[in-house]
């Protein structure tokens, strides 16, 4: 009787301590404590969630896969519906927004910013969605979030200290999205495809010219992500965001794309191709935006810039609803098989914008320190200036969306990233011979210095025809008309500036394996040539007129060697194959 006592005395005592640790837990953030000065560590923001979580039904936090760090993605998701967190029902009546924060922890302003937007959303300190869940990543890169320093961002103020833009293996993350080389990317793509939200958040900071707006807007391209999905965007998507904060008198304007000058003279919109978040976001048709704070301003007051962003974007999805989720559904049709789809763009010169640009005077003048001009701002001398924007973009290549792409089995590597982003293949189930398109590569460039792990290529060239070829059992039909149709073209085209091709997955195509000792091929050469009087003639001809050719022997015989039946098919042969 006396063990059943004590038994139930230590229950009744870890039952009142629970609840005394839960009710004394301190929501006010690093951020609040510091007044401003500091952003929370690794540890400290996921302790955080973790205790909001276990304090409000509402907000829950999902481990999800690996970092190249060893430490795990959290999935933080705000649902105000009392319902199970399963997306495929949540999405029928509610939008989805995901939010991104520190892809580059040294601009740690989202970190701080989000964790208070669920605090008050579940305090009931600002109005809570009805029909919008919330999902966060609160640290997405975890590796250089862990990497604490006070100065690789020479140019930002504050905080006090702050995470490093490289990952665990020194990647920057918001280069990698089509290429997945980290385990950051694959637990993202992960993350992504279970919620498919329809608004996608990446908080950052920005790098660049000097002006008086603490923030700045970096939609996608409108005219890249097309259809009524782009034109919604431009035309009422942002203008609404930029009344919301001017109503809060927050003024916002969009990124500033200048390097070492004045914006005065005008600037581009940046063109986020698939290797950004937003770049990437788009290939799924989600509205998305990069928030870009001015590097220059008060820690205090980029991170409430931030928070005001966010809840206008909230705001903005609450009221356009449904019509975000009508026209997502409608652009899943915008393109099809047999249709013109861009892959490159330029720059529209024919339509601008003109924005009533809010900067400081700045000059050249001499550098005390070089002796070369430099740049100089005047922070006494603010203005309001028209500015030319041009934010209009128009295709510079197309391609005709074929019906379905071929991949033999061999390109495991590239079938796993395939996998991974949701799309649907189907197994040949017997060896089949299929008519064709094939691409081969023409001509291409290479960037001289290492970029994010690769020489990536560029100018891409393709030579293209119609052929009958022998697949086997288990090689990969993939048919286009699919929600990931968009991810498809971006990446199996060649020319696309993301493509795989271009992010040097079929660099082994690259290479000649087989070749000719000179000696033994002269006098194949010569017979060849003799039993072959048309590429004789050909021969002849390049040799009385190209001066080059006619002074390199070894240029003469592997012309000849690549014009015979000697020259392996695989050389330059692009093995993804296209059905018209």
């Amino acid at each position: 009787m006396k063990k059943l006592f004590i038994i139930l005395l230590l229950l009744s005592s870890c039952s009142e301590s629970n609840k005394k640790n839960k009710s004394e837990v301190d929501f006010i953030t690093v951020f609040e404590k510091s007044e401003g000065l500091e952003t929370a560590t690794y540890q400290q923001t996921i302790q955080y969630y973790k205790d909001l979580a276990h304090n409000y039904d509402e907000i829950s936090i999902k481990v999800m896969g690996l970092t190249d760090s060893g430490e795990p993605l959290h999935l933080v998701i705000y649902n105000p519906t009392n319902t199970k967190n399963d997306f495929e029902s949540l999405r029928k009546n509610h939008r989805i927004l995901l939010i991104n924060n520190g892809i580059h922890p040294g601009e740690s302003d989202g970190i701080d910013a989000t964790m208070m937007l669920y605090r008050d959303l579940v305090q009931g300190k600002i109005e809570a969605p009805k029909n919008t869940i919330l999902t966060t990543i609160p640290i997405y890169n975890i590796g250089g979030s862990l990497n604490r320093n006070s100065t690789t961002r020479t140019n930002q103020n504050g905080p006090k200290e702050y995470g490093f833009r490289g990952n665990a293996r020194n990647y920057d993350l918001n280069r990698d999205f089509i290429k997945s080389d980290t385990r950051n990317a694959r637990a993202f793509a992960e993350i992504f495809h279970l919620v498919k939200p329809d608004i996608f958040i990446d908080n950052h900071v920005s790098n660049g010219a000097d002006y008086q707006y603490t923030l700045t807007h970096l939609f996608t391209q409108h005219n890249k992500l097309g259809g009524n999905l782009g034109n919604f965007l431009h035309n009422e998507m942002m203008p609404q965001l930029e009344l919301k904060l001017q109503e809060k008198s927050w003024d916002i304007t969009p990124y500033v794309n200048v390097f070492n000058r004045t914006p005065d003279n005008g600037f581009s919109q940046f063109m986020d191709s698939p290797r950004y978040s937003t770049g990437y976001t788009t290939l799924f048709n989600t509205l998305g935006i990069m928030v870009e704070t001015h590097m220059l301003k008060p820690y205090k007051q980029r991170v409430e810039g931030t928070y005001e962003l966010m809840t206008s974007m909230i705001e903005i999805t609450e009221e356009q609803g449904r019509k975000i989720s009508e026209l997502r559904e409608s652009q899943q049709h915008t393109w099809s098989h047999g249709d013109s789809y861009p892959l490159t763009w330029t720059i529209d010169t024919s339509q601008t914008s003109i924005l009533k640009f809010k900067g400081f005077e700045g000059k050249m003048i001499k550098s005390e320190l070089t002796g070369a001009q430099r740049l100089k701002y005047d922070k006494s001398k603010p203005f309001v200036k028209d500015v030319v924007y041009k934010n209009y973009f128009k295709p510079k290549q197309n391609v005709t969306i074929p019906k379905a792409y071929v991949i033999p089995q061999g390109w495991y590597n590239i079938i796993d990233l395939l996998k991974l982003n949701n799309i649907q293949l189907k197994k040949l189930e017997n060896d089949t011979i299929l008519t064709v398109q094939s691409y081969r590569i023409k001509d291409y460039q290479t960037r001289k210095n290492p970029y994010e792990g690769h020489y990536l290529h560029y100018d891409t060239k393709v030579e293209s025809s119609q052929v009958k070829l022998k697949f086997k059992s288990g090689d990969f039909m993939v048919n286009t008309d699919q929600e990931g149709m968009r991810y498809l073209l971006e990446t199996l085209e060649p020319q696309a500036p993301d493509s795989f091709f271009n992010w040097n997955f079929f660099d082994t195509i690259l290479q000649q394996k087989e070749g000719f000792s000179p000696y033994v091929w002269e006098d194949k050469a010569k017979l060849w040539l003799k039993a072959n009087p048309k590429l004789q003639i050909e021969y002849n001809i390049k040799v009385s007129y190209d001066e080059e050719f006619a002074n390199s022997w070894y240029a003469q015989l592997d012309w000849i060697h690549k014009n015979s039946p000697s020259y392996e098919k695989a050389h330059l042969q692009y093995p993804v194959f296209r059905i018209d």
